[in-house]
């Protein structure tokens, strides 16, 4: 059996034209305890094999070639074309994937979510949002209490920042009952405010999202796709609050960066269970 001999997981951040995000996901990644590479979407192309050297993979925000079409379909078109099979075949052998906001985008344009098995079947997509215009706020999220995902484990309430214009998650109805029965809404829109003070004072569903949904996981919880960026809360002082924060409040482990540990949690878990493949 393979172990990570005490080094960090690695993570593979796949970049486009138009990322803008990526440095912030890496920060996060490196922050909760990983290691980082950087790589443009071109390069894998090149040598789709480097998929196979990583434990983790995130597909960061922005406006991944300019957004041109549909945000996330050229950058879609381009993965399903030429690495659709390691990305798959990452997600069954239990590595963790993330896609945020344009990221999100991504994945379900892939159609590596919400089932990486149907893949590149698209099943799902991200619309405009329902007001029309861009939205930069923060917003409460529920974590859907029966849900698989593993990086939202051990989470309850959050709360997180977006930045979007095509945000809305759009299925029919039988995609959402699925989604539903099988644990995969992994984090609503919160309805209400929570009655904690200065943390839960954001709260609606902000997009027009069906059920309130803000993100999904795939069957096995490992891939997750999200339009809030957990990467922009890894730190206290990120927070617009953090000012009139309790000590108890500034000293708590901010919401992104406990989903960025979960993940590495589950790497570390899975290796030391002989379960992941880890490479030398």
């Amino acid at each position: 059996m393979t172990d990570l001999d005490g080094k960090p997981p690695r993570t593979l951040i796949i970049r486009a034209a138009g990322t803008n995000c990526d440095r912030e996901l890496a920060h996060a990644f490196e922050t909760a305890g990983a290691r980082c590479a950087m790589v443009h979407v071109n390069r894998l192309i090149e040598r789709p094999d480097l998929v196979d050297e990583f434990e983790m993979i995130g597909v960061p925000g922005g406006f991944s070639y300019g957004d041109d079409i549909a945000a996330g379909r050229i950058f879609a078109n381009r993965l399903r074309h030429h690495l659709l099979d390691p990305l798959r075949a990452a997600a069954d052998r239990g590595v963790p994937i993330i896609g945020i906001c344009n990221g999100f985008q991504v994945l379900v344009k892939l159609g590596l979510l919400p089932d990486p098995v149907t893949a590149p079947t698209q099943t799902a997509t991200l619309a405009d949002n329902r007001s029309g215009r861009f939205i930069d706020r923060w917003v409460g999220l529920d974590v859907a209490p029966a849900t698989r995902c593993v990086w939202t484990r051990g989470l309850d309430r959050v709360e997180l920042p977006i930045a979007h214009g095509e945000g809305r998650f759009v299925a029919d109805e039988k995609v959402l009952a699925r989604l539903r029965e099988q644990g995969q809404v992994a984090l609503r829109y919160a309805r209400a405010a929570a009655a904690d003070g200065i943390r839960g004072g954001f709260h609606g569903n902000p997009n027009g999202s069906a059920d309130d949904i803000a993100g999904i996981c795939d069957p096995t919880g490992v891939v997750l796709g999200l339009m809030p960026h957990p990467e922009r809360f890894v730190t206290v002082t990120q927070h617009p609050a953090w000012p009139r924060m309790d000590d108890r409040q500034r000293i708590a482990t901010p919401d992104g960066l406990r989903m960025f540990e979960n993940a590495v949690q589950h790497v570390r878990e899975r290796v030391s269970g002989g379960g992941c493949r880890v490479p030398g």
